[in-house]
């Protein structure tokens, strides 16, 4: 189960209300301030200039070095930015301990096999997912909803294609390390390290906290047709955490996933394989249906292997 040791106040059940709207103020204070701090840091060391990075963020993709400027900022801003708002509510307002000397020995070889297995076939079940995320229509009165759900995400494709249009390796090696690395120890801390023991006690549900930690994780993005891939990898970084009491399982398993999508999106660009990020056309229904037995398989194994770190909670 998750490790998340505490006796303060406002960690309680009955401040469940109270903790939440804490975690929210910290996490976007920190985030804004750590994005204010890089945004003003990258003229300097990119030779951008502010006015160029706000049109990097408006559709402008003109201005030169900006790719690089822009992981700065996504890095700095977001990834880190996780991990620093993960640090601040668990070591100052929680007065948690999350145990890393039990944490840590927990992670075995024999594990980080079968979460390569578990992230390969999420992948490859999740292009399933992405195909019907694709087709939602909302209702006639939604109309309005609908056409502001598929402008944002139309800008929110523009920017990540112009991210992952490498012209350079120094350029690949920062998204790797950006939205490869540094997103999934910053956002696997945050979300599965602080929120989802918390939403566990709120709920008195084990499913609950990692139903509902998924369901936040997915809609932050603001990525309304990638929602329910989004939610589904994250309930499966959940039940990581949740099987095994150590975060360094579900890490493993964000990296594993982005740096992947990374490196293909690479190769595709580099015209080694044939590889459309856009692509909600079609879907390989076989190969979705291996995907799906090969994660059930790697998930029931992985419990199996963990179980002794877990064996005392009933409520799994």
């Amino acid at each position: 189960m998750e490790i998340y040791e505490t006796d303060s106040e406002i960690a309680k059940r009955k401040s469940w209300l109270l903790s939440l709207v804490v975690i929210v103020l910290v996490a976007f204070g920190v985030l804004i301030i750590l994005q204010v701090i890089a945004l003003a840091l990258s003229p300097a060391l990119f030779g951008v200039s502010i006015e160029d990075i706000m049109g990097l963020m408006s559709g402008d993709f003109s201005a030169p070095n900006g790719r690089m400027a822009m992981f700065f900022i996504q890095g700095i801003g977001s990834g880190i930015g996780f991990w620093v708002a993960a640090y601040i509510i668990s070591r100052f307002i929680d007065k948690a301990d999350l145990h890393w000397e039990v944490q840590l020995p927990r992670f075995t070889w024999k594990g980080a096999s079968l979460v390569l297995l578990i992230s390969l076939g999420g992948m490859l079940f999740n292009a399933l997912l992405v195909y019907f995320n694709s087709k939602l229509v909302l209702p006639e009165f939604m109309s309005g909803l609908e056409s502001w759900m598929k402008q944002t995400e139309e800008q929110l494709m523009e920017l990540t294609k112009y991210l992952t249009d490498f012209q350079t390796i120094p350029e690949f090696l920062m998204g790797l390390l950006v939205i490869g690395v540094l997103a999934g120890i910053g956002e696997e801390m945050f979300f599965r390290g602080v929120v989802q023991p918390k939403m566990r006690l709120y709920t008195g549900s084990a499913h609950a906290g990692v139903w509902l930690t998924a369901i936040i994780f997915s809609a932050i993005h603001l990525q309304f047709y990638g929602f329910l891939p989004r939610m589904f990898l994250g309930a499966v970084f959940g039940y990581l955490y949740l099987f095994s009491g150590s975060l360094i399982y579900p890490i493993l398993a964000h990296i594993l996933n982005n740096s992947i999508t990374i490196i293909m999106v690479y190769m595709a660009n580099e015209g080694i394989i044939e590889f459309d990020m856009e692509s909600t056309d079609t879907v390989s229904y076989p190969a979705a249906m291996i995907g799906l037995l090969g994660l059930l398989a790697g998930i029931y194994y992985f419990k199996k292997i963990n179980r002794p770190n877990g064996e005392l909670d009933k409520s799994i």
